[in-house]
């Protein structure tokens, strides 16, 4: 039942992860500028940034659905 668990966190902390990392590399590279008045539209800086946490996020589900 833990394994279980743990799983199932792994799995929404990584999907999680990978949706905020995809929206701030659409930010970053201004391909999803919203708000219109965000600071990281059209800021590279948070195109990287957002690559390493989506990066992040894909190992989390990728691990959370090993046995």
């Amino acid at each position: 039942m833990r394994t279980i668990r743990l799983a199932l966190g792994l799995l929404l902390l990584g999907v999680l992860l990978l949706v905020i990392g995809l929206i701030w590399i659409g930010q970053g590279t201004g391909t999803f500028p919203y708000p219109a008045a965000s600071f990281m539209i059209r800021q590279m800086q948070w195109a990287w940034i957002g690559g390493a946490v989506a990066l992040v996020g894909l190992v989390l589900v990728v691990l959370s659905r090993r046995r």
